[in-house]
């Protein structure tokens, strides 16, 4: 009834929401907007320039849209709109919100992020040549994202989370040992990129301040909670697969997986350890630790010891229900209820449209019936309506309850975790248990000790006593002493000058006697101190004996007999206690009077003139000590200095080494680079000679300036190597004399560079040391490299821009040629040649004629579209300015129009030769594909800065396209003309004999035998003399120039 009654109370406001509902006939589109704008204000809100972490809320909006739309086409349209490679931070960002949702996110996500991979691999490059700063952070976190899913590409089988049970594991592998191989290196290799940037984000923060408590220092370390979570389950998967190898290969095999295993265990244990110390994980994660050593893989039974680390996550601060309220207002709209569509037609089926269009209609014929039919309308609406509100709410709860249910399904899981690892120690705790029973009893022997210390120091305080009661008598002579004086006073004042001077002595002694006092108070209250030390360092031994004996007693409350004994244990270690307390109170109260008698000592002391001599004559000697030591020290810090000198320089000498063996190891053959560098890093190397000869000369003069000195060689060492290296890469790219030549100077740069070295590594060469020999073989490696740059670099702005023209206008006027003497050719063919000859040579001719005019048309297309790019592209500079700055892209015009001039020339020739009868046609047939080839080169070097929307460019590509048909029309008539001038030359051996016939047939075989001999060799002389065209002509038009190292 209360929910008739609450549907009733709506009735008013029901129907119009009906109605409206059911009247936009675009309530998908509205949904997909809505839901790619709220997208957009997530992601937009989570990756920004902000150096702040990323908030959970707006993540895991992200992941909720991926699992909405069962992929990542929203999110990769929104964030292709970043700016994520001008932006190191807004990168670093990305990269934290991307890993979220390859972990978290729907399983399509890996799969729609494969079509950026090759974007993402040139942003992680660009970040890369950044040294430091979140550029080199982002570079290396970009090549984690791409290991990650690369690895899931190939092994389909492990989900984003990597969460899986040892049955999926095995699999995983499908029972085969080499896809266990393989998958183990994959894994690995997976490994070694989450720990490389484990170790970058340590290294680029100062971990000697609280770094993980700033804003700066969160949004580092916050998406280390991701790489924690991929770690721990890697690092389980890898032991398992270690141990399925083990058990199926023998241990040599797998020797390498095993060193590498070691050490990415020993990174990832520190990398744990210091992670678990810092404040910001403290109350967001809860980080395993690994065992001491790592597992023994030759020992199959080591599996069971084996522990798998889990990660606990504790459940946050904010109440469930708030955080689902705030994640459905963007996705489900509870402002207007929709009713279903089966509800709705059914309704009309049932009651007709009329009533639900206009229910006050009351011009009917049974009004009754119509009262009737509203009242079932309205109850009908208020009931689907309370249905509608119960089902939201039960919705709601549903959902809430089921993400209540998997934060404590996760919960227990790692409980379970948690408990079978307590299990574990409970029973290797149990089998050491005699073990600490011993330590126990080792334990109560050192108690024993330090009671016997107790003893030896209550005899010492006795000693002090007896010391105390000499004291006192010899105190109660000066006492009488004293008088004896008092009645002298008389006497003392008739001797007042020569008490004066007594007097100013007896000041200046008594000033002596209290600083000596002083400092024998001093000394007391540091003996004082130490006891002070050695009492409490008792009491804590006492404390942790105390925490240990509670720690078995916990332990052993499953062992009824051993409890017993421990109880025994704690009640005679109490009782020890409680008389060491009293011990410790009785020498407290002994140090407190023997402090008393040492300061009665010290004033009686007041009166000894010798023992102030004495101290004074210590005090000399002690100052003595202090400047022999301090001669000592200076001495210390010069050798000190000399040897970081020889240090920097030996390290210097390995570097140069490494680089001379470097370019003899054969892996280094395939390793090239470009003469610009290698001029470059001569350069460089130069002026590092010039600074290493002036900081020499200040070490000279002054040996403190030692540090400019260490990093003027370290540089040196570095330069001249990565000098020695790159020369030998060049060599590999220029020919054959000038590489050998520059193979020796690099050689013997290499050599002096030792040379030196060595004499600046001995004291007595040091101020010897020439560095003009090894400056005069960088200066030759620098002449070497300037002779090796490509000649395009060498031609003046003027130069290149005329040398365009020229070469455009010289293929111009070699194609006009080329057509005047085809026709030429064709006139005489006609007056001298007859019948099937001359029908051949006309046909030749023609279609070679069509080529001329074909390749005139493409030239003049060409000239128009390179003004047009030269017009857009130039500025305010001039043509020739244009020229020089594109010099790449002008000289492969210059090349393409020399190659077209020429095979324009080459072909007329061929076809003259034909025609007279003393050609052959396939040199007609090779020139015309020459040409088709020289052409698509032309118009490639055009179009390559051209507006795809020219109208200069699709005319070029239909003079491509024609002169590509006028080049298959002189093939076509080429080859139709040999088949007719070879049909007539019939064979008629009717005439010849026998034995004839068998000369021939042998000559025949001899002609078969030696032209397939040349063919064979004139192919391979064809491969070779394409393989010489291409390096050259690599050599020339300064191919590789941008590469700026090896390989």
């Amino acid at each position: 009834m209360d929910r008739v009654k609450s549907s009733m109370q709506q009735v008013p406001n029901a129907i119009p929401k009906v109605i409206r509902r059911t009247g936009g006939a675009n309530s998908l589109e509205l949904e997909k907007e809505n839901f790619e704008r709220g997208q957009a204000v997530s992601i937009n809100k989570a990756i920004n320039t902000q150096e702040v972490a990323v908030k959970e809320k707006h993540a895991r909006t992200c992941i909720l849209g991926t699992h909405h739309e069962k992929g990542a086409h929203t999110f990769w349209a929104a964030v292709n709109r970043l700016p994520l490679s001008s932006n190191a931070v807004l990168c670093w960002k990305f990269c934290h919100v991307f890993h979220k949702l390859l972990r978290d996110g729907h399983p399509n996500v890996i799969k729609d992020s494969m079509r950026n991979k090759a974007d993402l691999t040139d942003m992680s490059r660009m970040w890369g040549h950044l040294s430091e700063g979140y550029g080199k952070l982002c570079s290396i976190y970009l090549k984690l994202l791409i290991t990650k899913m690369e690895f899931h590409i190939k092994n389909p089988r492990f989900p984003g989370n990597l969460q899986m049970s040892n049955r999926q594991l095995e699999e995983a592998g499908e029972n085969d040992v080499n896809n266990f191989f393989q998958l183990t290196v994959e894994m690995f290799d997976y490994l070694e990129c989450e720990l490389n940037l484990f170790l970058g984000v340590f290294s680029s923060l100062d971990m000697s301040r609280s770094v993980s408590v700033t804003a700066a220092g969160q949004c580092r370390l916050a998406p280390l909670i991701q790489v924690i979570l991929d770690c721990s389950h890697l690092y389980d998967y890898t032991v398992k697969l270690l141990f399925k190898l083990h058990s199926c290969l023998p241990a040599d095999t797998l020797q390498g997986h095993r060193d590498r295993f070691q050490e990415q265990f020993k990174k990832l244990k520190s990398l744990f350890y210091r992670s678990s110390n810092l404040q910001y994980f403290k109350r967001l994660i809860q980080i395993p630790q690994l065992p001491e050593n790592p597992p023994n893989f030759l020992r199959a039974s080591a599996l069971s010891e084996h522990i798998s680390p889990v990660v606990v996550i504790p459940a946050e601060s904010s109440s469930p229900e708030s955080e689902h309220m705030v994640e459905t207002d963007d996705l489900v709209d509870t402002d207007v209820p929709s009713l279903p569509a089966a509800l709705e037609t059914k309704f009309d089926d049932l009651f007709g449209t009329s009533a639900a269009i206009d229910p006050f209609n009351f011009n009917s014929q049974n009004g009754m019936r119509k009262d009737d039919k509203d009242r079932l309308i309205e109850q009908l609406t208020r009931e689907i309506q309370a249905l509608k509100e119960e089902l939201e709410s039960f919705r709601l709860e549903s959902g809430r309850l089921c993400q209540v249910l998997r934060g404590r399904v996760s919960e227990l899981e790692a409980e379970l975790a948690e408990q079978s690892h307590l299990r574990l120690q409970a029973v290797g705790e149990s089998e050491f248990l005699k073990a600490e029973l011993d330590d126990l009893r080792r334990v109560r022997e050192d108690t024993e000790k330090e009671q016997r210390c107790l003893t030896e120091i209550e005899r010492k305080a006795q000693a002090n006593e007896q010391r105390y009661t000499k004291l006192k008598e010899k105190y109660t002579e000066l006492v009488q002493s004293h008088a004896d004086l008092l009645r002298k006073n008389a006497e003392v004042t008739r001797q007042m000058t020569v008490a004066r001077a007594a007097q100013d002595e007896v000041e200046a002694v008594r000033k002596e006697m209290q600083e000596k006092v002083k400092a024998a108070q001093e000394t007391a209250d540091r003996q004082e101190r130490e006891q002070l030390e050695q009492l409490q360092e008792l009491q804590r031994e006492l404390v942790s004996s105390r925490a240990e004996l509670d720690s078995l007693k916990t332990t052993m409350a499953s062992s009824q007999q051993s409890s017993d004994l421990l109880s025994s244990q704690l009640a005679t270690l109490e009782s020890e206690k409680a008389e060491l307390v009293q011990s410790l109170s009785k020498v407290e109260v002994e140090l407190a009077v023997q402090g008393e008698e040492l300061e009665r000592v010290q004033s009686s002391l007041a009166t000894e003139r010798e023992s102030g001599v004495k101290t004074a004559e210590a005090l000399q000697n002690q100052l003595n000590e202090k400047e022999s030591r301090e001669q000592a020290l200076e001495s210390q810090l010069v050798a000190a200095r000399w040897s970081s000198l020889q240090g920097a320089v030996e390290e210097a000498e390995k570097i140069i080494q490494d680089s001379l063996a470097q370019i003899d190891d054969p892996a280094h053959i395939s390793c090239t680079s470009s003469a610009d560098y290698l001029a470059s890093r001569c350069q460089a190397s130069l002026d590092c000679m010039d600074r290493l000869n002036s900081a020499r000369e200040a070490f000279i003069a002054d040996n403190t300036g030692v540090f400019e000195l260490l990093r003027v060689v370290t540089q040196c060492g570095h330069l001249v190597g990565d000098t020695i290296v790159q020369g030998s890469a060049t060599s590999h790219m220029v020919p054959v004399e000038q590489a050998d030549a520059l193979s020796e100077s690099v050689k013997t740069c290499g050599a002096e560079a030792l040379a030196l070295l060595g004499q600046m590594k001995q004291q007595d060469s040091m101020a010897a040391a020439d560095n003009s020999k090894l400056k005069a073989v960088l200066e030759a490696i620098l002449a070497t490299a300037e002779k090796l740059r490509p000649r395009g670099l060498e031609l003046q702005q003027g130069e290149l821009g005329d040398l365009v023209e020229q070469e455009m206008a010289a293929t111009s006027a070699a194609v006009e040629s080329a057509a005047a003497r085809i026709e030429e050719m064709l006139n005489k063919s006609r007056a001298v040649d007859t019948g099937i000859k001359m029908e051949v040579n006309e046909r030749i001719l023609a279609s070679c004629t069509e080529l001329m005019q074909a390749i005139k048309e493409l030239i003049l297309s060409s000239k128009d579209l390179q003004r047009d790019i030269v017009e857009s592209g130039r500025g305010a500079a001039s043509m020739r300015e244009f020229y020089a700055k594109n010099s790449r892209w002008t000289e492969g015009l210059i090349s393409a129009s020399k190659a077209v001039g020429w095979g324009a020339t080459v072909m007329v020739d061929a076809a003259d030769l034909v025609v007279q009868g003393k050609g052959k046609f396939e040199e007609l047939m090779v020139c015309s594909h020459e040409i088709a080839a020289s052409t698509a080169q032309l118009v490639a070097a055009s179009k390559v800065k051209a507006d795809k929307d020219s109208s200069n460019l699709h005319r070029l590509q239909q003079a491509s396209r024609g002169v590509t048909q006028a080049t298959a029309a002189v093939v076509a008539s080429t080859k139709s003309g040999k088949s007719q001038i070879e049909e007539t030359d019939t064979m008629d051996f009717s005439s010849m004999t026998l034995t004839q016939i068998k000369r021939q047939e042998m000559d025949a075989q001899v002609l078969v035998l030696e032209l397939e001999t040349r063919l064979q060799k004139e192919r391979e002389r064809l491969g070779e003399l394409r393989k010489k065209h291409y390096e050259l002509a690599g050599v020339a038009e300064g191919w590789g120039e941008e590469e700026e190292g090896t390989g």
